[in-house]
């Protein structure tokens, strides 16, 4: 029992490997360890450990996650694409104990019970799920429909600070634009409006409910899991598969980043004697597979890898939510934004030394879904009306985007003078647009093709949906009392003469009409989006859960086709996307498939 940099030798095998500590592996490595005391697990995680660090557990640090020398997330960039202005897009993921859960945003979102019937597998429909949904939460808010869990590890909260000034001007801007407030945007139906968003945050102390603190920490620590081991900064090159195509255990070497003194070539094997479960993410996940000879035989190929098993969806259809992140130069005092921590108006130093309540902070107190109405829809072209048709216009609890309001700015600060700003994220919430992830080469030094393939897909849908978010958070934006001004940079540059132009939008503008876009100006935002759009950090897809024949990777057991013992549970099983920020299905994946290997196992479920 206990955290190990380098595993001890009398561990020369247990019953179960899992291979990545973030949001669903440390689920199920803790659910396994409650089943049964004498079934021994290994969790191996790539990154550092995540005990007591304040970057992690004050919420409102989470920025400090992402700086170019860090050690908490690890980062996959894209191929230059035509189609996004010959950019390559950086995607950060999580690289610590609790991956994403440790790192992001806290923001609470939920997707919607419909999404789940699309996926179109047995054990996996919306109702099938909710009950997963519950487990892991501690709701904190009022709960009219019984839809949310109340006695789960996981709390969910306003936490201590809350900045309701401007959550309530969001609130009155998008009531005037016929969004109504709602009492639990999260209640995963309701598809149009806009509410309070509450966050992954403890009521009690304000700390992060990062799955590391909430799970598998306490069970490392209580004295009654000596059968759970987990072993930190430490690369999983492949998983071991016999001639019979069954999992044996992994090869496995110490992660050069991390730990001093160590090439990068020392490697060593442990044995699994019941199960392998992958769950190192969308786009670590698939390249262990093609790393492992399981892939599509051409892939494996040029890469230089024998094919073991033959599985042409490894790597396959990568989605993301294709988010536009808005800034806008804002009239609150700019020691009641979020940029306050940061930019000096207060001491950082001393907020952390007195766990002031503002660090249980990220920024974001309302959030919104949204769907068009039936006169825009009718401007948004033929190709967008087919896919409204087919997949909206009858389910009227699918969001068409989701809005999210920061107190101040979400992204990279830099290119902007210390101030009071708020940010407006948009984001598709099913995008069309597929792209993929492979190994080149056999090690793990070798490079990856990696396609986001954003705004590729036939019809343009994606591109459509951009452009109507755009305008509409512009819009929500101007009607805000606490908006000052447009910022040039965060906009297209529209024709000469354009009426949507920004020049002079500021100060105490007229919102009682909308911003007239002619076909130019359409053209402009289109080049913006392709010139701006990125990453939510919400991939998800390349080993999806769906028949071979369908490019699927797993069947509904979350077992890989044609292999034995062989599992992986984290977002890449998804066959189709969301509507909200991924961590909760990330949860509901982890209890799931806990549950689905408890049973297998013979194990007494809890």
């Amino acid at each position: 029992m206990g955290i190990y940099s380098s595993l001890p030798d009398e561990i020369a095998s247990v019953d179960v490997i899992i291979v990545g500590g973030g949001t669903s592996g440390c689920v199920i490595a803790s659910r396994l360890a409650d089943a049964d005391s004498q079934l021994t697990i290994l969790l191996i995680e790539a990154g550092p450990d995540n005990l007591n660090l304040p970057s992690i557990y004050h919420p409102a640090l989470y920025r400090t996650n992402y700086t170019p020398d860090t050690t908490a997330a690890t980062y996959f960039q894209a191929r230059r694409e035509a189609q996004l202005a010959e950019r390559e897009i950086l995607i950060p993921t999580g690289g610590i104990l609790g991956g994403g859960s440790s790192v992001n945003g806290s923001i609470y979102t939920r997707p919607q019970m419909c999404d789940f019937d699309s996926w179109n597998t047995i054990g996996w429909t919306g109702k099938e799920v909710v009950p997963f949904f519950k487990k892991f939460e501690t709701y904190c808010g009022q709960d009219s429909q019984g839809c949310h869990g109340h006695d789960g590890p996981i709390k969910v909260s306003s936490g201590l600070h809350r900045g309701q000034v401007i959550e309530s001007d969001f609130k009155s801007a998008m009531a005037q634009l016929g969004y109504p407030e709602v009492e639990d945007l999260q209640d995963l139906q309701t598809g149009n409006g806009v509410s309070h968003s509450r966050r992954y945050v403890s009521p009690e102390d304000g700390k992060r409910q990062d799955v590391a603190h909430a799970y598998l920490h306490p069970r490392l620590q209580d004295g009654r899991h000596s059968n759970l081991h987990v072993l930190v900064a430490t690369q999983v090159t492949r998983v071991l598969l016999d001639q019979n195509q069954e999992a044996t255990g992994v090869e496995y070497r110490a992660n050069p980043k991390l730990r001093s003194g160590v090439t990068g070539t020392l490697a060593g094997t442990i044995k699994a004697s019941k199960m392998v479960v992958l769950s190192a993410g969308t786009l670590s996940t698939p390249c262990i597979l093609e790393r492992s000879g399981v892939g599509d035989p051409q892939v494996l190929e040029r890469a230089g890898i024998p094919t073991i098993l033959a599985l042409p969806g490894v790597g396959r259809d990568f989605q993301d939510h294709q988010a536009l992140i808005t800034v806008y130069s804002s009239k609150l005092d700019a020691v009641d934004t979020f940029e306050s921590i940061y930019n000096g108006d207060r001491n950082l130093q001393d907020l952390v030394a007195t766990r002031d309540k503002i660090l249980s902070w990220n920024g974001t107190d309302a959030s919104a879904k949204i769907r068009p109405t039936m006169s825009e829809i009718n401007t948004l072209g033929e190709q967008f009306r087919l896919s409204w048709d087919e997949d909206f216009r009858n389910n009227p609890s699918r969001p068409l985007t989701t809005v999210l309001l920061t107190n101040g700015i979400l992204g990279d600060p830099r290119p902007f003078p210390v101030g009071s700003y708020f940010t407006i994220l948009t984001y598709t919430a099913y995008p069309y647009s597929r792209g993929h992830v492979h190994v080149m080469g056999p090690e793990l030094e070798s490079p990856i093709d990696f396609v986001t393939g954003y705004l590729s897909d036939d019809r343009g849908v994606d591109l459509n949906v951009q452009v109507w978010a755009y305008k509409k958070q512009r819009e929500i934006a101007r009607r805000m009392k606490h908006f000052h001004s447009e910022i040039m940079s965060q906009h297209p540059v529209f024709p000469p003469g354009s009426k949507a132009s920004c020049a002079g939008m500021g100060g105490d503008i007229s919102a009682k009409t909308g911003i007239v876009y002619s076909s130019e100006d359409d053209q402009a935002i289109e080049r913006f989006v392709r010139e701006s759009v990125g990453t939510t950090w919400h991939p998800i897809g390349t080993c999806k859960m769906a028949p071979v024949s369908q490019m699927g990777v797993v069947d509904e057991t979350l077992g890989v086709h044609n292999a034995r013992k062989l599992k992986v549970a984290d977002m890449s099983i998804a066959p189709k996307n969301v509507s909200g920020n991924t961590m909760s299905t990330a949860l509901m994946i982890g209890e799931r498939a806990a549950d689905i290997f408890i049973k297998e196992l013979g194990l007494r479920p809890v």
